[in-house]
């Protein structure tokens, strides 16, 4: 007899780095394990990238494999196979305030010079602007390049700093790696879970090992009971996980 599934208790995945290699095809192994969780456990994946990104990386039927999608880290929502909430960043900046923004970021990332630059400085989603000083279009190989110059530099961090500065008192929010992903979890504080459980981890050739990470608690939120899961379960990646590069 099966074991009926705990419905009080959400495991959120995030994507980059946990689910998958940066960008990459989630394995077998992966796909196998987050089915088996789902019989025991909500199961919920959580993501920077716009929806289409998520499909190429967890494939076009997502909406089905797990209770929750959030794409652009909660802006763009699904719940059991049916999309619930978009927030439009159009809708929020007018046209005016768009077009002056990508002006300025162009207009700045043409004044600084990388050891390489490639295409799509700057890609518009549903919910947020995403910046690449490098460019969207870069390979894998040159993403971690950059990225280890910015460590150095801190070209990024300067580049928010500026922006924070030109656009003040605009209500715009700036982040280098991404959108706080505690966003979506406003999305299923109705479903009254009394357990939230964040899962990020670093993928090797070898093993994947489940590290949880506790969940500050959003403004405005009921406090949950969050508890901490440990686990582990074997997959393989070629490639080391490396942070997100891109704001």
């Amino acid at each position: 007899m099966s074991e009926a599934v705990d419905t009080s208790t959400l495991c959120l995945f995030d994507v980059d780095g946990t689910l998958t290699a940066a960008r990459q095809r989630v394995t077998p192994g992966m796909e196998d394990f987050l089915q088996r969780l789902r019989r025991r456990v909500r199961v919920g994946v959580v993501g920077g990238s716009d929806f289409i990104k998520i499909k190429e990386q967890l494939g076009d039927d997502v909406v089905e494999k797990v209770d929750y999608v959030f794409a652009e880290n909660g802006l763009v929502a699904y719940k059991n196979g049916q999309l619930v909430a978009v927030q439009s960043i159009q809708a929020y900046m007018g046209e005016d305030l768009i077009q002056d923004f990508i002006n300025f970021c162009l207009n700045y990332l043409s004044k600084i010079t990388l050891p390489r630059k490639r295409g799509t400085f700057i890609e518009f989603r549903n919910g947020m602007l995403n910046v690449s000083p490098v460019g969207r279009s870069c390979s894998q190989e040159e993403r971690i390049e950059f990225y280890q110059l910015d460590q150095k530099e801190r070209i990024r961090e300067k580049f928010v700093a500026v922006l924070q500065e030109e656009f003040k008192g605009k209500g715009l929010t700036f982040s280098i790696e991404g959108w706080d992903k505690r966003y979506c979890l406003g999305l299923v504080e109705k479903d009254s879970y009394k357990t939230y459980t964040s899962l990020e981890t670093k993928l090797t050739c070898k093993k994947t090992t489940m590290r949880s990470m506790q969940i500050p608690e959003p403004s405005g939120m009921k406090s949950p009971a969050l508890k901490i899961h440990n686990a582990s379960v074997k997959t393989c990646s070629s490639t080391d996980t490396q942070q997100g590069l891109d704001f």
